[in-house]
């Protein structure tokens, strides 16, 4: 299993999301992937896309005007 981090800081839709797929593309199934974030939309946008895409969002958190989402890439890796 390989972790990674993505920021998505300062990104507005749909540019997070796009970056995450992007990411996600170069994981392989099992690793996991933490996007941070300045759009409060990726709350519901990124989870809304693990689901159609096949993916499992493992925790998501949000302080000091970041939002942190951290998923398990699928078989669809």
């Amino acid at each position: 299993m390989n972790r990674e981090t993505l920021n998505a800081r300062r990104l507005l839709c749909p540019l997070p999301v796009i970056r995450t797929q992007d990411k996600v593309k170069q994981l392989k199934s099992g690793d996991q992937l933490e996007v941070i974030c300045t759009d409060p939309g990726v709350m519901q946008d990124i989870p809304a896309w693990c689901r159609i895409n096949g993916h499992k969002v493992l925790e998501t958190r949000s302080g000091d005007h970041e939002y942190i989402i951290i998923l398990e890439v699928g078989g669809n890796g």
